[in-house]
């Protein structure tokens, strides 16, 4: 059974960071395309990260573009996401995503911000900024 357990939100001021964690099991870590997303309120669920596993090939959305960070550990099985510089309007609940089967880095950064390439989802961390 494949698990993904986001940790790491919280409350921060502007230009704040944050370092956001997803912790898989169950899932083949190596090689796969996994993805960060948010959802604010009132709004759609948005792509934010993506990041190929196996070769560290990443995309980002324009908005958080030189100031999120996808990255993995792979001894732990982990996700980061790292926020900086952060904005009132990334005040959001942030999801982790793992795509099912195995493809390449340029598929993932092509099709890592699309909600339909994952299968795999965590329940989500509460990001708030204060002004």
């Amino acid at each position: 059974q494949v698990q993904l357990v986001e940790s790491g939100g919280g409350s921060v001021q502007t230009g704040g960071s944050l370092r956001l964690s997803c912790v898989t099991s169950g899932y083949n870590y190596s090689s796969s395309c996994m993805g960060w997303f948010r959802q604010a309120p009132g709004k759609e669920r948005e792509g934010v990260a993506a990041l190929y596993t196996g070769a560290g090939i990443t995309s980002y959305a324009e908005s958080v573009k030189g100031r999120f960070t996808i990255s993995k550990e792979t001894d732990k099985n982990t996700l980061y996401l790292q926020l900086t510089s952060v904005k009132p309007e990334d005040t959001a609940m942030y999801y982790c995503a793992a795509a099912l089967g195995l493809f390449g880095g340029r598929w993932c950064a092509t099709n890592g911000l699309f909600q339909n390439t994952f299968t795999y989802w965590g329940q989500g961390t509460q990001v708030t900024v204060s002004s």
